[in-house]
C-alpha cells in the first residue's frame, strides 16, 4: 500500500495512492488520525487498508500538491558516507560506527515542489537514498528485532549546500537550507517490501543517471542504524532515517556537477517509486 500526504485545495490531508488516483483516507479518518504520523502512532495502517479495500479513488493525482511523506516527524535522522563508493570518493576514511546528523522538518519538500538552491551558494549537490520511516516506537532494539519497527520505505534526495557542509567538520549548516531536500512522493508500507537490501537506488539529473547502487552495498544496513540510533535515543513513530547517497555525487566529478536553476533531479527506488523535483534559484 502506498500512503501519502498532500494539499488538495486549502487542504491538507493524506490518503491511499493507487494507479487509479488517490483515496482521500485523511478527510474520512481525519477525526482519529488527522495526519499519517497520527495513523503510524495509533498502528492503524491495517484498517486503512480495510477502508481502502474495493473503494474508488477521490482525487486524481494531478488534483493534488504531493507534501514531504511525513510533513512533520520528530526526527530526520540522516547516514553520511554508507556505501563504500561515496566513502572512496570523498577520501574518508573507515569509521566503526555511522556517521550520522540531522535535518529539520522545513528544510523537506514534497514530490514536485522545488528544492531551492540559496543565494548564498553555487554549489547545490544531488544525493539519492532511501528513506526508512519508523512505525513502532522503540529504544535498545535489538537488530533482529529492527524491521519489526519500520512501518514502510520512501525516496529521498538529502540535497546539500556543499561549500556550507564543509564549513567545518559537522555537516548541518550544508543539510539544513529551507526546502533543500525532497521526501516522496510516498510511503510504500514495509509488508510490500519484506527484504530492503535487495532495492535499487538511482539519481537522474535532466534525464541522466549520476548515481546507481542498490541497498546490499550499505556499510551500516537498516537493522544496524536502528539498533544504533535507538541507543541513544528513542525512535517513534513517524521518524525518518534518510540510509545515505551512493558514490557519484556531484562536488566529487571532473569537472564537477551541481544543481542549477531549471535543473530536474530525479530518485528512484525500484519498487518504492520516483521522486521529481525541479530545481530554482531562492529569490530573496
Amino acid at each position: 500500500m502506498r500512503l501519502a500526504s498532500y494539499r488538495h485545495g486549502n487542504e491538507t490531508s493524506w490518503g491511499v495512492v493507487t494507479e487509479q488516483g488517490i483515496l482521500d483516507a485523511g478527510t474520512a479518518l481525519g477525526q482519529r488520525f488527522p495526519t499519517l504520523r497520527a495513523l503510524l502512532t495509533a498502528g492503524a495502517v491495517p484498517l486503512v487498508a480495510s477502508y481502502a479495500a474495493g473503494r474508488a479513488p477521490d482525487l486524481a493525482r494531478k488534483d493534488v500538491a504531493f507534501l514531504p511523506v511525513i510533513p512533520d516527524p520528530t526526527k530526520i535522522l540522516c547516514v553520511g558516507v554508507n556505501y563504500l563508493a561515496h566513502r572512496q570518493e570523498t577520501g574518508r576514511a573507515a569509521t566503526p560506527y555511522p556517521t550520522l546528523f540531522t535535518r529539520f522538518a522545513n528544510t523537506l519538500v514534497g514530490h514536485g515542489a522545488s528544492l531551492i538552491r540559496p543565494q548564498v551558494s553555487t554549489r547545490f549537490d544531488y544525493e539519492a537514498e532511501l528513506a526508512v520511516i519508523i512505525g513502532r516506537a522503540g529504544r535498545h532494539i535489538h537488530r533482529d528485532r529492527a524491521l519489526d519497527h519500520v512501518a514502510g520505505y520512501a525516496c529521498f534526495n538529502d540535497a546539500t549546500v556543499r561549500d556550507w557542509q564543509q564549513h567545518t567538520t559537522q555537516f548541518t549548516p550544508g543539510k539544513n537550507f529551507v526546502a533543500t531536500g525532497g521526501f516522496g512522493p510516498w510511503m510504500v508500507t514495509a509488508d510490500e517490501i519484506p527484504d530492503p537490501t535487495k532495492l535499487e537506488v538511482i539519481l537522474r539529473l535532466n534525464g541522466e543517471e549520476m548515481q546507481r547502487s542498490t541497498t546490499d552495498l550499505l556499510i551500516f544496513d537498516i537493522p544496524a542504524l536502528i539498533e544504533y540510533i535507538s541507543t541513544f535515543t528513542e525512535l517513534v513513530s513517524g521518524d525518518v532515517i534518510a540510509t545515505g547517497t551512493p558514490g557519484g555525487v556531484g562536488w566529487k566529478r571532473d569537472p564537477p556537477v551541481f544543481l542549477r536553476d531549471g535543473d530536474v533531479a530525479e530518485v528512484e527506488v525500484r519498487g518504492v517509486g520516483v521522486l521529481r523535483n525541479p530545481v530554482a534559484a531562492e529569490k530573496l
